[in-house]
């Protein structure tokens, strides 16, 4: 299936990048949502993951493909059904490792309800 087959699969749209930045987003709806009618969160991580691997590879050769090491989410507000966008920034670039930083953020209000940092590498 793959990440585009992966992405189609939770309906989320993008990536869209420039050099060291991506944008994602995903409209939620009841497939997103937990038992307590908010956004899962596993939704908002694979959402913040997906933005800042592109991000990586906005920076990288065509043939390298960026792999996660580590990332952390924090939780602020609980998402809600609509449309939630994923902003990552590539912050520090190195030979080995890449650091990424990320915003979700609930487009209706501009409410932040996740920021993550991540650690990447590629292999091609």
């Amino acid at each position: 299936m793959g990440d585009a087959g992966f992405r189609d699969l939770l309906g989320m749209d993008g990536p869209t990048t420039a050099e060291g930045r991506a944008r994602v987003a995903v409209r939620a709806d009841e497939r997103h949502v937990n038992p307590s009618g908010a956004v899962h969160g596993g939704v908002i991580a694979t959402l913040v993951d997906i933005a800042m691997s592109a991000a990586v590879q906005s920076m990288s050769r065509d043939d390298d493909t960026p792999v996660t090491i580590e990332m952390k989410v924090n939780y602020l507000e609980p998402g809600h059904p609509g449309v939630l966008v994923a902003v990552a920034d590539v912050r520090k670039r190195g030979r080995r490792f890449t650091v990424v930083h990320a915003e979700v953020v609930q487009e209706d209000d501009d409410e932040v309800v996740a920021v993550a940092v991540g650690t990447f590498t590629t292999f091609g």
